[in-house]
């Protein structure tokens, strides 16, 4: 029973993610969608957070009943999926070039921009593999170079799904170091400061790995405020490196 409840709701996912947008009742009126649905539950997350979505919130931005709202995404978990589809957007354009690694580092760039300008999307829960159209448009755009660089079939699905965690992580610390100087004062407000206030605490007799590599952090030049943050940058580059040297040895 439990496999045929998953089934059920993954079929659920997929008729509102694809083919559900197009419901609703011909008319003069703006018809109701799930896009429309979609879109204005957008406007709320981002004007307000992920915390202010509501049915009832929806409805009364599009004036609606929120019956009319459940009519067409009959759960809050079903909203989120289409909600997180349509605000993943469509993918960036990566230049035409033989250089793979420079496709990834745009798609990187993009994704990490886009979880910048939508931190409240690093929220919604991931309960299943991406099934939207938005989202495996990005997954396809990054297949792409990874492809080219001589993976074939799930070795590139596997360093897709890599990179997809490692930005989604280094976001999840960024927004999570954010919010905690938000809460108390006193708490560091950015990686920098939680840097420095451990520096103060940390003993080299009993880390002395991690005092070194703070004392040797402390010491380098972290750029500019580019595209990515250093840290970032430095583990895709590595991964990519990876795949360079795992390719060739092939």
């Amino acid at each position: 029973m439990a496999d045929d409840s998953k089934a059920t709701n993954l079929q659920r996912s997929l008729t509102l993610l694809w083919s559900g947008r197009s419901r609703g009742r011909r008319g003069p009126r703006a018809r109701l969608t799930v896009e429309r649905i979609a879109q204005a539950a957008v406007r709320i997350a981002d004007a307000d957070g992920l915390e202010a979505l509501s049915m009832q919130r929806i409805a009364a931005e599009l004036g609606y009943s929120t019956m009319s709202i459940y009519n067409h995404i009959p759960g809050k978990d079903l909203l989120l999926e289409v909600v997180a589809d349509v605000a993943a957007g469509k993918p960036p354009e990566l230049d035409d070039t033989d250089d793979f690694r420079q496709a990834v580092r745009q798609w990187v760039a993009a994704l990490w921009a886009g979880f910048q300008a939508r931190p409240w999307l690093l929220l919604v829960p991931l309960d299943h593999a991406p099934m939207g159209p938005h989202q495996l448009a990005w997954l396809d755009r990054l297949l792409r170079p990874l492809l080219k660089a001589g993976l074939v079939g799930g070795q590139a699905r596997a360093a897709a799904l890599h990179l997809t965690a490692v930005v989604r992580g280094v976001a999840q610390i960024s927004l999570g170091m954010s919010g905690a100087g938000k809460t108390e004062d006193g708490f560091p407000r950015s990686e920098a400061e939680l840097t420095q206030v451990l520096g103060e605490l940390i003993n080299p007799a009993d880390y002395p790995a991690l005092a070194a590599v703070q004392a040797a952090e402390s010491a380098e030049d972290l750029g500019d405020g580019e595209a990515l943050p250093a840290a970032l940058e430095f583990g895709v580059d590595r991964f990519l490196d990876g795949i360079e040297a795992w390719v060739a040895a092939r």
